[in-house]
C-alpha cells in the first residue's frame, strides 16, 4: 500500500461547539453548586433526609461536571470517498468480522443478511475477507452461511451492476418502494430484480424450515464435524466456504466459517475470546493491516463505508492519530417515539461526537476498523520508532519479543509482518488450515498475552470498552465515520426483557472496568489517557454505580411524605427556587436536545421514564453482579441479547411500544420503588402520617417529587393490572410488596432527626 503524496485531505474536521448550549450547562451547573451550598449551611437544622439529599446530590454534581466535561468540544469528521483513489496506488486488504452466539436468540437470517451486505460492499473482492464466528456451533447456523454463499454468487453482482445502495436483502426488498435513488427503471433491472426476490425468498424458506428441525440430520458430507458436539463442548470447526482463488476484484471476496474448540472446563471469554480466534485464523489466512468486526445483526447500510474508513485510516499524517474508526450505532425498524429508550440517538449526537473532540470515540464493540498492528499491542509511541526486533525479510530476530502471541511459529511470522505493516497472506486459504486449528485450540492461549496485553482484552463483559480503553491509554487517538446514509444498521431490543438484559450487561462490565486495573483513573495517572478522556471514561463506567444514590433520592419524596418532614426547603424560604429552577432548566435542556436532532417531545419522555427504571432495575443489578463477583460468590455472565429481524409485525404500534415484564428478578426494584410511592400517597390521602413539629413537615414540593416518580415508573402501574406478557408476575408483585412494606415500616420508625 503506497500513499501518494496530495495536498488533497481526505477527509475535514468540522467544530460542533454551541456557546449557547454551554452557558446553560454551567448555569446548571452553578445551581447544583448553590443548592450543594445551601444544604450545608442549613445542615445541622435538618435530620437524616437532609444528609441523604446532600449526599444524592453531590453525586449528581459530580456526573454533570463529567457531563460538561465531555460535551464541551463536539466534533464531527466529513470524508470524501472519491478522493481515494488518487491518494492510494494500492488500496489495503481488509479482514471482516462477524460473531454469533445463540441461534435461537439471533436467528439465522439475520447473520446471513449481514454476511451479504459486507460481501456487496463497493471494494475489490480480492481485498476482502469474511470470517463468521458462531460461538453457538450451530448446524443450523453453518447451513444458512452454506445456502447464503450460493445465493451471494447471484447477490454480489446483481448489486454490483446495478449499484444497488441498500444491500442487505431483507432490507432491500422489504415493501414495495424503490430502496435507490435513480434506480433503473429498465425491463431488463425490473427482471433481475424479480428473479433476485424470488432467489431470496427460496432462501430464506430453507432457513426457516431448516430452523423448524429440517436441518440435515445426516453426518457424512459437509455436516459430519457437527456430530457428537454441544454448545460447550466440541472441537474446532473452520470451514472455507468461499474462495477467490484467482485474486480477482470481481469476484467475491473469502468466506470462512469458525466455531473455536469450547471445554467445560476451559475459559473462553464470551465475545473477547471469539474475536480473538477471529483475529488469529484471519493473521494466518489473511492477515489484512486493517479488521473491521460488526455484530451479526449490524448490516453495512452504506457501500462506500471501506472507503468512508479509509478516508481517515490513511488521510492523517501520522499513524498514531488513529488507531481505529469507529461509526455509530443506528438502528433500523425502530418503534415510534423510542419508547424504550434504546435507539441511542441523543447519546451518539451529543455524548458521543464531545467524546471525538478529545481523545476520539470510544470503542463501541460493532462498526468498527480497527489497525491489527494496535489489536497486536502496539503502542502509539512505537509509530515514532524503527522496528527494533525484526529483520528485513521479517524473520524474527528476537524470539522472545513475540513469545506472548503463542506457540505457532506460523502465527508469529504472521504477526512479525502484520507489525511491519506488511499482509504476507498466502497463495491460498487452505495452506494456513491445520495451523488455523492449532490457534482456535482452547488450551492455545494458555501462558500467553492474549486478552491481557495482545488482542481484545478478558475481565469484562463489556469487552469493547475495555480493550478501546486500553488502547487509548497507550497513547494511541480514534476517529468517529458518520456518513450519510448511516455506515451499519441494526436493530434494537424490543420489549423490556431484552432492553434490561442489554442494560444488565452494559452496567456490569463498565462496572468491572472501573474496579479493574485498567481503569480510567490508572491510565491517565500511570500511563497516556488524556485527562478529559479520563473523565469521559468515567461519565460511562459508572453507570452501575449511579443507580444507588437515584434510588435512594427516588425514595426520599416517598420517606418524607410518610415520615411528614421534608428534603427540599419549604415553599415560603426563598431558596426553593432553587430546585425547582434546576428542575425546570435541566428538562428544558434535555427536551431541546431531542428536538433539534428530529425527535418528538414523546421521544423525550420516554427516554426520560426509561432511563429512570433502567437505573433502578437493571444498574443495580449491574451493581449486585459485581459485587458477587468481588465476593467470590459468582461469576459474571455475558448474556446474549434477543435480535428481532424487524419490528414490523400484526400487532398494533401501541402494543409495539407497550412495556412487557418476565420473572426476572431485575423488574423486583422498580416493583418496589413504585409501591412505596404509592404507600406514601394513600397515607397522606388518610392522614395516617405522624404529626409534624412545628413547619418542618412535608409540603407540595415532596407530593410533587412523589407523583413524578410514580409517573416516571407508569408502565409498572400498568403493569401491576396487566394480564400475559404486559402484566407484572404474581411472584415480582409479591417480593415488591413485602420490601415496600418493609421500606414502610423502617420509615415509620426511623427518627427523622437524625
Amino acid at each position: 500500500m503506497a500513499i501518494q503524496s496530495t495536498s488533497t485531505p481526505l477527509y475535514e474536521k468540522i467544530s460542533l461547539k454551541n456557546d449557547a448550549k454551554r452557558a446553560v450547562e454551567i448555569f446548571i451547573l452553578f445551581l447544583l453548586v448553590s443548592l450543594l451550598a445551601y444544604r450545608l449551611i442549613h445542615l445541622e437544622d435538618h435530620g437524616l433526609e437532609w444528609q441523604v439529599a446532600l449526599a444524592c446530590e453531590s453525586w449528581f454534581t459530580f456526573v454533570w461536571i463529567l457531563v460538561i466535561s465531555t460535551k464541551w468540544n463536539p466534533v464531527s469528521y466529513k470524508t470524501y470517498p472519491h478522493r481515494i483513489l488518487k491518494r492510494v496506488s494500492e488500496l489495503p486488504p481488509v479482514d471482516m468480522f462477524v460473531t454469533t452466539a445463540d441461534p435461537q436468540l439471533e436467528p439465522p437470517i439475520i447473520t446471513v443478511n449481514t454476511v451479504l451486505s459486507l460481501m456487496a460492499v463497493d471494494y475489490p473482492a480480492h481485498k476482502l475477507a469474511c470470517y463468521v464466528s458462531d460461538d453457538g456451533c450451530s448446524p443450523l447456523t453453518y447451513y444458512s452461511l452454506m445456502e447464503a454463499a450460493k445465493f451471494a454468487k447471484l447477490w454480489v453482482p446483481f448489486c454490483k451492476k446495478y449499484d444497488i445502495q441498500l444491500r442487505a436483502p431483507f432490507r432491500y426488498f422489504a415493501g414495495d418502494s424503490t430502496t435507490s435513488s435513480g434506480e433503473d427503471c429498465s425491463l431488463e433491472f425490473q427482471q433481475a430484480r424479480d428473479t433476485m426476490k424470488d432467489e431470496y425468498e427460496k432462501l430464506s424458506r430453507k432457513i426457516e424450515d431448516a430452523s423448524l428441525g429440517s436441518v440435515p440430520s445426516n453426518v457424512t458430507g459437509e455436516f459430519v464435524a457437527f456430530s457428537n458436539t454441544q454448545r460447550k463442548n466440541h472441537p474446532t470447526i473452520i470451514k472455507i466456504m468461499l474462495e477467490n482463488k484467482g485474486g480477482h476484484p470481481d469476484e467475491l471476496p473469502h468466506l470462512i466459517y469458525i466455531s473455536r474448540e469450547k471445554r467445560p472446563k476451559h475459559p473462553h471469554h464470551y465475545k473477547a475470546g471469539a474475536m480473538n480466534v477471529l483475529t488469529r485464523v484471519s493473521g494466518l489466512m489473511t492477515n489484512a493491516p486493517l479488521m473491521l468486526n460488526v455484530d451479526c445483526d449490524m448490516y453495512a447500510n452504506n457501500p462506500q463505508i471501506v472507503y468512508h474508513a479509509l478516508c481517515l485510516l490513511l488521510g492523517t499524517k501520522y499513524e498514531r492519530d488513529c488507531a481505529f474508526v469507529q461509526c455509530p450505532q443506528y438502528f433500523y425498524d425502530g418503534a415510534k417515539d423510542d419508547p424504550f429508550g434504546n435507539q441511542l440517538v441523543v447519546l451518539f449526537e451529543y455524548l458521543g461526537r464531545g467524546i471525538v473532540g478529545i481523545q476520539g470515540p470510544v470503542y463501541g464493540g460493532t462498526g468498527c476498523f480497527h489497525r491489527r498492528k494496535v489489536i497486536y499491542g502496539s503502542w502509539a509511541k512505537d509509530m515514532k520508532t524503527e522496528k527494533k526486533s525484526l529483520t528485513s525479510n521479517g524473520e524474527l530476530t528476537m524470539v522472545e519479543s513475540l513469545k506472548g502471541f503463542g506457540s505457532s511459529k506460523q502465527f508469529i511470522n504472521s504477526v512479525a509482518y502484520a507489525l511491519q505493516g506488511n499482509s504476507d497472506n498466502p497463495k491460498d486459504l487452505w495452506s494456513s488450515l491445520e495451523a488455523a486449528y492449532q490457534v482456535t485450540n482452547c488450551t492455545y492461549e494458555y501462558n500467553t498475552d492474549w486478552g491481557k496485553e495482545v488482542g481484545w482484552m478478558y475481565g469484562s463483559t463489556t469487552e469493547d470498552v475495555l480493550t478501546g480503553l486500553a488502547i487509548h491509554s497507550k497513547g494511541w487517538r480514534s476517529l468517529y465515520c458518520s456518513p450519510d446514509p448511516p455506515a451499519f444498521l441494526g436493530c434494537a431490543p424490543s420489549g423490556g426483557p431484552a432492553s434490561m438484559t442489554q442494560q444488565k450487561r452494559w452496567a456490569t462490565g463498565l462496572l468491572e472496568v472501573l474496579m479493574s486495573k485498567r481503569s480510567p483513573i490508572y491510565g491517565t495517572l500511570f500511563m497516556h489517557l488524556h485527562f478529559r478522556q479520563c473523565l469521559a471514561y468515567l461519565w460511562i463506567v459508572i453507570w452501575a454505580l449511579r443507580s444507588i444514590p437515584e434510588f435512594l433520592y427516588a425514595l426520599l419524596p416517598a420517606y418524607c411524605i410518610m415520615t411528614n418532614s421534608h428534603f427540599l426547603p419549604k415553599g415560603k424560604e426563598p431558596a426553593i427556587i432553587i430546585p425547582a429552577t434546576i428542575f425546570v432548566i435541566y428538562n428544558l435542556y434535555c427536551l431541546y436536545e431531542y428536538l433539534a436532532v428530529g425527535l418528538s417531545i414523546r421521544a423525550w419522555w420516554n427516554n426520560q421514564r426509561m432511563q429512570r427504571m433502567t437505573s433502578a432495575c437493571a444498574w443495580s443489578f449491574g451493581v449486585l453482579s459485581v459485587v458477587l463477583k468481588l465476593l467470590g460468590l459468582s461469576e459474571t455472565v455475558f448474556e446474549v441479547t434477543k435480535k428481532d429481524q424487524s419490528t414490523s409485525s400484526d400487532s398494533t404500534s401501541a402494543e409495539l411500544g407497550r412495556f412487557t415484564f418476565d420473572e426476572s428478578p431485575v423488574f423486583v426494584p422498580g416493583t418496589t420503588l413504585l409501591l412505596v410511592h404509592l404507600i406514601a400517597l394513600f397515607t397522606m390521602s388518610l392522614g395516617l402520617r405522624p404529626q409534624a413539629s412545628g413547619s418542618s413537615g412535608s409540603g407540595l414540593g415532596e407530593v410533587i417529587c412523589t407523583v413524578w416518580v410514580v409517573m416516571y415508573f407508569w408502565p409498572f402501574f400498568r403493569g401491576l393490572f396487566g394480564r400475559g406478557k404486559y402484566g407484572i408476575p404474581s411472584t415480582t408483585i409479591m417480593k415488591g410488596a413485602i420490601l415496600a412494606t418493609f421500606f414502610a415500616y423502617l420509615f415509620r420508625f426511623m427518627p427523622t432527626g437524625w
